[in-house]
């Protein structure tokens, strides 16, 4: 297509040389085709026609990548990513060198210790995010009877409007869905994921001092039914004073799901502990023995001498239940004689 457009020229640049010459001599005819970064020109002079290539500036959305913008863009994430490791609850440790124990007991004591003082670094950071309650009248829950409260069970199984409790807990932003489900729907679901064995009850009460609704039913370890109330208004301001954001309460689950694994790893170091007293008082301090002494018997007199232990000690027991047996014999000819001797007194005096 390019030698047609090439061909074409050609002849226009020659029927215009015979038309008017002293204006092709004098002025060059140029044509652009623009791709990507760059331009192509056809410069025709003289009647030969050349290619010219130029290159363009790239467009400001990719002025970033030049040497000095990308090295401010990488300093600039790598200051936000410090920033959020700063509040990550694994960053509190007991700074400290690496040191060598001589037996177990002072390795496992010193990690106790450890975490001991982690733990309670982190019982101080749970207290930056406890809110004070609002204090004011208590929301009273509206009475419901047997039958409203069977068609309430009823009617919020079958609708599918939910809201999700996940790692943060109980927040502004769960009332505040609670509230937008209400204006439509008289019941909602709240499903409590990954909540522990009788959590389900304290959200439930929590939920129901929050947001003034009635809980109708418990569904499982992880359901709760709740209801809007009679004569429902929806409040001008739907998330409570009183609770945490969603920021915040995501950094306190952070710090407590810490100080439960911190708690669970004090109770295994503690088992250790008392595991290796029990084996010391047992088989001796394995430090304390001479290492020597299992070189010097060899396995068989090694089992030997265990055997002749053994044996002795059972022989111990033999004679000492023979011992018992003659005693006990002696005691019964001690007795019939002395009976012997009293028939014989009676009788003589007879």
């Amino acid at each position: 297509m390019a030698i047609a457009f090439a061909r074409g020229l050609r002849k226009a640049s020659s029927f215009l040389r015979s038309s008017y010459p002293l204006l092709i001599s004098s002025r060059p005819i140029c044509r652009n085709f623009s791709h990507g970064y760059g331009t192509v020109n056809l410069v025709i002079s003289e009647g030969k026609p050349k290619f010219e290539t130029r290159e363009l500036d790239p467009p400001k959305k990719y002025k970033w990548l030049t040497k000095k913008r990308l090295k401010l863009k990488r300093k600039k994430e790598r200051e936000e990513r410090n920033a959020a490791n700063r509040k990550d609850p694994r960053r509190l440790t007991v700074k400290g060198k690496k040191k060598k124990f001589v037996n177990a007991e002072e390795r496992i004591k010193y990690k106790l210790e450890k975490a001991k003082i982690k733990e309670a670094l982190l019982i101080e950071r749970l207290k930056r995010y406890e809110v004070a309650k609002v204090q004011g009248p208590e929301v009273r829950p509206h009475e419901i009877t047997g039958e409203e409260r069977f068609y309430l069970k009823k009617m919020g199984q079958k609708r599918s409007n939910y809201v999700p409790i996940g790692r943060r807990g109980v927040f502004g932003g769960v009332i505040l869905n609670m509230h937008l489900h209400w204006k439509k729907h008289e019941t909602v679901k709240v499903i409590c994921n990954n909540s522990k064995p009788g959590q389900v009850q304290q959200y439930a009460e929590e939920l129901a001092k929050l947001s003034g609704g009635v809980p109708v039913n418990i569904i499982g370890d992880d359901t709760i039914i709740f209801y809007r109330g009679k004569g429902y208004v929806q409040p001008q301001v739907m998330s409570p004073i009183d609770t945490l954001s969603k920021k915040r309460a995501y950094e306190k689950s952070k710090y407590e799901q810490s100080l439960e694994s911190v708690r669970h790893f004090i109770a295994i170091a503690e088992k250790e502990l008392e595991l290796y007293y029990r084996h010391v008082a047992l088989y001796d301090d394995p430090n304390n023995r001479n290492p020597l002494s299992i070189l010097d018997d060899s396995p068989s007199e090694s089992r030997q001498h265990h055997e002749n232990e053994f044996f002795l000690s059972c022989s111990d027991t033999d004679s000492s239940s023979e011992d018992e047996d003659e005693d006990e014999e002696l005691c019964e000819l001690d007795n019939g004689s002395s009976s012997s001797a009293k028939e014989e007194l009676s009788e003589s005096e007879n």
